[in-house]
C-alpha cells in the first residue's frame, strides 16, 4: 500500500482529532525509519520519547517472539508470572522504598491511579499540579493539565479539586498546599510544556513542604523517566525520592503499558475492587518491559544518554543563533526553544526534508527525544544537518 492510499484510508475511516503529517513509515531498524517510498529517517523522536531502545531490537524481537508463542493476555483475577517478575526488575531500578507496582495501559491512567491512590490515602479533597503541566487527557489527568487550551470545552468533566502553582516558584507551591491537599503532581522536566526545567533546590523543597504537609508527592516520570534525562528517573537528577512515581512510555519500548510505583505502607489502601484494568500488565507487555529493562541496563543506555546527551546541549548552546532564544535538557530530552513558532515550524520541515524526524512542542520549541541508542556519530550527523538551516 503506498502512502496516497494510506491517507485516503485514514481520511475516509478514522477520526480526524491528529493533525498528522504527510509521511506513513513502513519499518525502523535501530534508530532509523524508513517511509513507504523507502526514505530513510534518523529518528529523535521516538514515537514521543517511546521506544528507547529503537526499532527491532534483536533481543527484545526474541523476548516478544516466544512471548507471544506462549501466553499474550490472561485476566488480573490470576497470578501472572510475568507481572510478579517485571514487578521485581522494576524495584530494582525505582528509588529505595518505591517497590511496589501496578500495572496499567499509559501515562494517563498511571496518574489517574495515583491521584485516586493519594486520595485514599490521605482522605483529602485537593490536587496541586504546575500550570504549563500535561499529565494526559482523561478526565483527572486532563484536570491536573495546568492548560487551558487541552481543558476547553471538556471542562463539565473536570472536578474542582485542582489547584495550580507556578513551576519552579516554591512560593507559588507554599500559598496553596494546606491540610486539605491530598497529593502534588510534578514533572521533573515539563515536556509537553516546552522541555521546562526547574533547579534541584525547587524540588527538593517541594519534597519538604510535602512532608511537612502529610501530602503525597506524585512524581510524573511518564516522559523523563526510564533512563531518558541520563539517570534512571528525573527525579534523581535531585536526588528526591516521591512518595508515588508514575512512569509510561520508554517503559515498553513501543507496547501500552505503564506503571504506578508506591511503597509497601501506601499500598496497601487499594484493596481488591478499588482499581483495576482488564489489558494492564498482560503477559505480553510486561515481558516487553522487562527485555527493554534488561537492555537499557546491559548496553549502559542510561550511560550513553548522559553523555551524548550532555555533548549536545554543550553543542547546541555554542551555536550562538539569533533564531534560538534557548536551549534546554538533561539527557535525551533536549528543548531548542526558537524565536518564533514560524521558524520552529521551517526548521522541522528543513529536517524532515533531509531525513531528520524532529518534533515540536508548545509552539516554538524543537524536542529532541531521541531513542537510547542513540550514537555520538548519530548526534554528529544531525549538527551537521541543523547547523546549515539555523
Amino acid at each position: 500500500m503506498d502512502f496516497e492510499e494510506i491517507k485516503n484510508l485514514s481520511s475516509e475511516y478514522l477520526f480526524r482529532n491528529y493533525g498528522r503529517m504527510d509521511i506513513a513509515f513502513t519499518h525502523g531498524k535501530g534508530a532509523y525509519l524508513y517511509d513507504t517510498d523507502g526514505k530513510e529517517y534518523l529518528d529523535l523522536v521516538a514515537g514521543i520519547a517511546v521506544n528507547s531502545i529503537g526499532y527491532a531490537h534483536a533481543e527484545w524481537v526474541e523476548a516478544m517472539r516466544e512471548q507471544i508463542s506462549k501466553l499474550t493476555h490472561v485476566s488480573n483475577i490470576y497470578h501472572i508470572r510475568e507481572q510478579a517478575e517485571l514487578g521485581e526488575r522494576l524495584a530494582s531500578v525505582t528509588p529505595s522504598g518505591l517497590k511496589r507496582s501496578l500495572f496499567v495501559n499509559s501515562g494517563a491512567e498511571a496518574n489517574e491511579g495515583a491521584m485516586k491512590l493519594a486520595v485514599r490515602c490521605t482522605g483529602r479533597s485537593k490536587i496541586l499540579s504546575a500550570f504549563n503541566g500535561f499529565h494526559g487527557r482523561t478526565s483527572a489527568s486532563l484536570g491536573a493539565t495546568g492548560q487551558t487550551k487541552y481543558q476547553e470545552t471538556f471542562e463539565p468533566l473536570i472536578s474542582g479539586a485542582y489547584r495550580y502553582y507556578n513551576f519552579g516558584d516554591l512560593e507559588s507551591v507554599k500559598k496553596l498546599i494546606d491540610r486539605d491537599t491530598a497529593a502534588l503532581l510534578i514533572e521533573p522536566i515539563q515536556g509537553e510544556g516546552g522541555v521546562v526545567t526547574a533547579g534541584g533546590d525547587f524540588f527538593r523543597g517541594v519534597r519538604d513542604l510535602c512532608t511537612d504537609s502529610g501530602v503525597m508527592m506524585v512524581a510524573d516520570e511518564v516522559q523523563t523517566g526510564v533512563g531518558r534525562t541520563g539517570k534512571w528517573f528525573g527525579m534523581d537528577c535531585y536526588g528526591v525520592v516521591p512518595d508515588i512515581m508514575t512512569m509510561a512510555k520508554g517503559l515498553g519500548g513501543g507496547v501500552p503499558i505503564g506503571a504506578v510505583v508506591t511503597t509497601d505502607e501506601f499500598s496497601k489502601v487499594m484493596t481488591p475492587g478499588t482499581h483495576g484494568t482488564t489489558f494492564g500488565g498482560n503477559p505480553l507487555v510486561c515481558r516487553s518491559a522487562r527485555a527493554v529493562l534488561d537492555i537499557i541496563e546491559k548496553e549502559d543506555l542510561v550511560g550513553n544518554a548522559d553523555k551524548v546527551g550532555s555533548e549536545w546541549i554543550k553543542e547546541l548552546k555554542a551555536l550562538g543563533s539569533d533564531r534560538i532564544r534557548d536551549v534546554r535538557g538533561s539527557g535525551f530530552i533536549i528543548g531548542v526553544e526558537f524565536e518564533s513558532n514560524d521558524t520552529a515550524t521551517a526548521i522541522q520541515k528543513a529536517m524532515i526534508g533531509n531525513g531528520m524526524l524532529v518534533n515540536i512542542c508548545h509552539g516554538n520549541v524543537m524536542r529532541l527525544i531521541p531513542p537510547l541508542i542513540l550514537s555520538s556519530e548519530q548526534k554528529d550527523a544531525f549538527m551537521s544537518v541543523f547547523r546549515d538551516f539555523i
